[in-house]
């Protein structure tokens, strides 16, 4: 059997007042003609990276809605982690190939994974796999009554040919992909279903939801943070994408003009992600002795309120990816109001459009200068995060994500119609709540 993650209880009435009331209205208006059907969402880790945040909102709402929803999660030892990782960067375009025993390795864990999928996967209507780690199992599971959705995540536009080969004849068994980015699609993708849809954040979850300021003063003093002193952030996993060594370089360019500045970098620890502890350990000796410099992880208690409290009370945020399949931190800190110092790659430019949110950067001086500017023009950089937050309200909250879900379980279910099931009702309470209580 899978694991089944334990995702609890979410309302979508929960979100009137905050998220655009067309979309909830929508949302309630399309969940009628998908009562009942059932859902799985499967991918490699709960916790320690945006799609594990996505899906423990995402999948209650489904429930919420009346579908039966679950999220489930493969099985692997480290080795089989370090194969997806490699292929995880290959996709992304990073060099190398994968050896043979390498490729069987990964086959192995996949077959036996596949196994277990049948064992409790027959009745689900449709079944969405995140991510390259399980994406070979809809081609060796024999389940072809569901309807296979494969969400790839990160920036696939320039893989890396040998990975491609081995990964692509495997996707022609998926009745639908979904990307972040038209940009994404990789090249000769076996699909004619595709579509695109960028993530989103959850306004009321821990990470998101507002903090007293006297709070968040007391969790940042308490991290060993200086509140009266500037504060610049980076927040995600510990990934040379992420390019953290090129944001410690800007912040030593930086450094020399605001004195006082501080740094901190922020990133969970994952079990799908071994090489994080190797870019761990290099940010460590990299920032060893400098006392301004704070490196911080899951493992020493960071976690969702520690980091709501950086991107709230930071001067600047920085995202300075090399590769980004979206970035959902970027939109956490705009959405409190933060500005953003973002690397033009991937899905980032999306939510950091003209003058709104925050800066695009392409190298370590250039992130260096916005740097500076900003923490020089505390006024522009008001303004920046101000609007920003709208822009988020607007395109980047949890309903307008699930709405798009809905709308790719309704495109499937016309083109192949659903089995007769049993209809969950909606609650009274609940359907008053999304009309307008």
């Amino acid at each position: 059997m899978l694991d089944v993650v334990d995702v609890g209880k979410r309302s979508l009435a929960a979100y009137r007042g905050v998220a655009p009331d067309a979309q909830l209205d929508e949302l309630l208006r399309l969940s009628d003609r998908l009562r009942g059907a059932r859902c799985m969402h499967l991918s490699a880790t709960s916790y320690g990276g945006g799609v594990s945040e996505i899906l423990r909102t995402l999948v209650p709402l489904y429930n919420d809605l009346g579908l039966n929803a679950d999220w489930k999660l493969i099985h692997g030892d480290e080795a089989f982690f370090q194969v997806t990782k490699r292929i995880h960067n290959g996709l992304q375009g990073a060099p190398g190939e994968l050896s043979e025993t390498e490729k069987s390795l990964y086959l192995a864990t996949s077959h036996r994974n596949a196994s277990r999928l049948i064992n409790d996967s027959e009745d689900y209507d449709f079944i969405f796999v995140h991510d390259p780690q399980p994406a070979v199992l809809a081609a060796l599971s024999s389940l072809r009554d569901s309807r296979w959705i494969w969400r790839c995540h990160i920036d696939t536009s320039h893989p890396n040919p040998s990975f491609w080969e081995f990964l692509h004849p495997y996707l022609s068994a998926y009745d639908a992909a979904v990307f972040t980015l038209q940009d994404f699609i990789p090249p000769r993708l076996p699909l004619q279903d595709v579509h695109v849809y960028p993530p989103a954040i959850d306004p009321l979850s821990p990470k998101n939801y507002p903090l007293p300021e006297e709070l968040a003063r007391h969790v940042l003093e308490w991290i060993g943070i200086r509140t009266h002193r500037p504060l610049v952030t980076q927040v995600g996993r510990f990934d040379r994408w992420k390019d953290p060594l090129g944001v410690v370089h800007a912040y030593q360019r930086v450094r020399p003009h605001v004195p006082d500045l501080q740094l901190a970098l922020v990133g969970s620890l994952a079990l799908d992600d071994p090489e994080g502890w190797e870019v761990y350990e290099e940010v460590r000796a990299a920032t060893a002795g400098d006392s301004l410099i704070h490196v911080l992880t899951n493992l020493v208690g960071v976690g969702n309120i520690e980091v709501n409290a950086l991107q709230a009370r930071s001067d600047v945020v920085v995202q300075k990816s090399l590769r980004e399949g979206f970035g959902l931190v970027v939109s956490e800190a705009v959405w409190k109001g933060t500005p953003v110092i973002g690397g033009r790659v991937g899905g980032i430019p999306l939510q950091l459009p003209d003058d709104t949110g925050g800066l695009l950067v392409d190298t370590e001086e250039e992130c260096a200068e916005a740097l500076l500017r900003l923490l020089r023009q505390p006024e522009e950089a008001r303004l920046l995060g101000e609007r920003g937050r709208e822009y988020v309200r607007q395109n980047f909250l949890m309903p307008r994500l699930l709405l798009d879900h809905l709308r790719l379980l309704d495109h499937l279910a016309t083109a192949r119609p659903l089995p007769p099931r049993d209809i969950v009702p909606v609650s009274l309470v609940q359907a008053a709540g999304l009309a307008g209580g």
